[in-house]
């Protein structure tokens, strides 16, 4: 405790930091900052660049334009002076590839995710959100500031069972798609029946499995066939599969003005740059013909899980381009990705409390920027390194 009712002296509150800091490293939980350079030759199996379009020639040069038309930021929120013909756009093609009447651009996926759980968990309102979710799905919970279940990961009967147990009563179920840790697909078909049988919203968050799986890369709502459905809403990140920044919410109009009146993630934060937003817009236009590109990164994923698991390692069956790789320990996986590193591959180490289930283990996410080659070496590099 920092306060007891009398002030105490900051070098109190500073032992007091430096302790936990020490308790976390002796538990394997110290987190550390890695700046890349430009010519960074790691080979890179941790960010979620999966169609290799951040640095693509289109890309860049519809920022590099609109950089140069609006300037590097946006100046202020959305409904001051940040909106631009470059946000409008995105807005309009993401809606239409989404399928829903409009869509709301974010300056981050955290804070649209923020945003939509505010506004469809109104006062009274039942939340069933799954164990596996996003930080920022499971932070939009809490500041709705009303009851929440977290239900069994992949679990409809549970998810009806806790819908029937308050008929009549206004509910929310929030999900992944595919979800960010383990890489697995929810069923959302089966959800979805849920929550209609009961009245209740879906809240899915596409960020995964935007641009990787259904028709055009339409993401995970619409590989179900629920695109623009009655009582579903969709929130995405613009920083993965478009390899820009940013983030979406889509949905019905009504949604939309309700988050443009009263979203405070929305109204009170600058918007996203111009360039950015440009950049995302021509980026969806190559995810949107990119049938090749994400043909590679499933037949990738698919080499990648029959050599680990060949060699005995637990791995999870990935629907996109998330795999999962267990580790026994928080030590062991941290120095497992330390030494991958130290052999010039980057991966993701996901450790307690970061993790869902206490378990502690290798991310490796597939990126078809990556080539071919480099990717397989890696591969081979992650199994030569393991505990």
């Amino acid at each position: 405790m920092f306060y007891n009712g009398k002030r105490r002296p900051t070098v109190e509150w500073l032992s007091t930091l430096d302790g936990e800091a020490a308790a976390r490293r002796a538990a394997g939980l110290r987190r550390e900052l890695l700046p890349r350079d430009p010519g960074d030759p790691v080979v890179d199996l941790a960010g979620n660049d999966y169609l290799g379009l951040s640095r693509h020639p289109e890309v860049l040069a519809a920022a590099g334009q609109a950089l140069l038309d609006f300037g590097l930021g946006a100046t202020g929120s959305r409904l001051v002076r940040g909106s631009t013909a470059a946000h409008r756009d995105l807005e309009d093609a993401l809606a239409a590839l989404l399928g829903f009447e409009s869509a709301l651009v974010y300056s981050s996926g955290y804070l649209a995710n923020l945003g939509a759980v505010r506004a469809l968990v109104r006062p009274g309102a039942l939340v069933v959100s799954d164990a596996h979710n996003h930080a920022s799905l499971i932070d939009g919970c809490r500041l709705a500031r009303q009851e929440t279940v977290v239900a069994p990961h992949q679990d409809p009967d549970f998810v009806r069972h806790e819908l029937a147990r308050h008929p009549g009563r206004p509910a929310v179920v929030v999900t992944e798609s595919i979800f960010s840790v383990d890489g697995d697909l929810a069923p959302l078909a089966e959800l979805y029946e849920a929550t209609r049988a009961h009245g209740a919203l879906l809240l899915v968050d596409d960020a995964h499995a935007l641009g990787v799986i259904g028709p055009s890369g339409a993401g995970g709502v619409a590989a179900a066939g629920l695109s623009g459905a009655p009582g579903v809403v969709v929130t995405a990140t613009l920083s993965k599969s478009l390899g820009a920044g940013g983030g979406v919410v889509a949905g019905p109009r009504q949604l939309y003005r309700e988050l443009l009146d009263t979203g405070r993630t929305f109204i009170f934060d600058t918007a996203l740059p111009p360039a950015v937003a440009a950049g995302a817009r021509a980026a969806l236009r190559l995810l949107i013909s990119g049938d090749d590109r994400r043909a590679e990164l499933r037949d990738r994923a698919r080499r990648a899980v029959d050599r680990l698991r060949a060699e005995g390692l637990e791995v999870s069956e990935p629907a996109g381009g998330v795999i999962s790789v267990a580790a026994p320990s928080p030590d062991e996986a941290h120095a497992w990705a330390a030494a991958c590193r130290g052999r010039g591959v980057a991966v993701g180490c996901f450790r307690p409390p970061s993790t869902p289930d206490g378990r502690s283990r290798l991310r490796l996410t597939v990126g078809v920027g990556v080539p071919a080659a480099d990717f397989d070496r890696a591969v081979d590099i992650i199994l030569k390194e393991r505990p």
